[in-house]
């Protein structure tokens, strides 16, 4: 069955992932496969430094595969564009805009870029996937205020509002909800769970809030060392393989509540 008849919008086959220069080679994270559907909410997670953000900027085509391939709509993500990319792909970096003194509308509105002619003026249907973007993640409000006076909980739903307005089947998002109180965490997490169900875009997001993950989510890529498991959040519990990623000697996973606690 063609990857298209199945739905499939984001495939890895026998990935590994990490950097090379002429001398070497060094390998961060292998043997990753998963296919994810349209209008499923991904979330990515593991321990600091195990490949996370490596694996999604080689999905993102911000590096090159060491090994295996990466499908995106059933074809070769090294067989697209910059320009097709961009059309089919959107992502929030854990890193701030590169500038702040853009207002929240003028932020939002560079997601429309892969569309706008040379001059860069807006269409019509630029202006309804903005107003779209804006009404969605509850930033209309602010729509004419500077991006610097925004806390960050309302940066990263601008952040959102951005890749939202580029309208690509897939939102690739690292962290996002670095720096935010506990509200903000589970606010930002629902809200693409809603942004998933209601526009069939599909999301996938690195996180270290694995519990609201399991909560929240429809599938899971677990990077732990020398393995990697891709699965519903039930299914993956059960067979036990979020109790390998932090040392038990610390801290204890709870298959039941589907929490971790600290050890005392």
């Amino acid at each position: 069955m063609a990857l298209e008849e199945k739905n499939i919008i984001l495939e890895a086959r026998n990935l590994s992932v990490g950097y090379s220069n002429k001398k070497a080679e060094s390998v961060i994270a292998e043997e990753i496969n998963f296919s994810i559907e349209k209008g499923e909410l991904v979330g990515l997670v593991g321990a600091n430094g195990i490949g996370k953000s490596t694996l999604l900027r080689t999905l993102t085509g911000m590096q090159n595969a060491l090994n295996g391939d990466v499908f995106l709509k059933g074809k070769n993500l090294k067989e697209y564009s910059s320009f097709r990319l961009a059309t089919q792909l959107s992502v929030v970096l854990t890193e701030a805009p590169a500038s702040k003194n853009l207002s929240v509308l003028e932020m939002i509105s560079l997601g429309r870029q892969p569309y706008t002619n040379w001059i860069g003026s807006l269409s019509e249907t630029d202006k309804k996937a903005i107003n779209f973007a804006l009404e969605a993640t509850e930033t209309t409000t602010l729509a004419h205020r500077k991006c610097y006076e925004l806390s960050d909980g309302q940066m990263q739903r601008v952040a959102i509002a951005r890749a939202l307005a580029q309208d690509t089947p897939i939102i690739i998002l690292d962290e996002p909800t670095t720096h935010l109180d506990i509200y903000h965490r589970a606010y930002v997490l629902k809200l693409l769970k809603k942004l998933a169900s209601e526009t069939q875009k599909t999301i996938l997001f690195s996180t270290h809030e694995i519990d609201l993950a399991i909560q929240l989510t429809d599938k899971m890529l677990v990077m732990a060392n020398n393995e990697n498991h891709f699965d519903s959040p039930c299914k993956l519990i059960k067979a036990g393989r979020f109790d390998a990623l932090f040392p038990k000697e610390t801290i204890d996973f709870d298959g039941k509540t589907g929490r971790f606690t600290i050890r005392k």
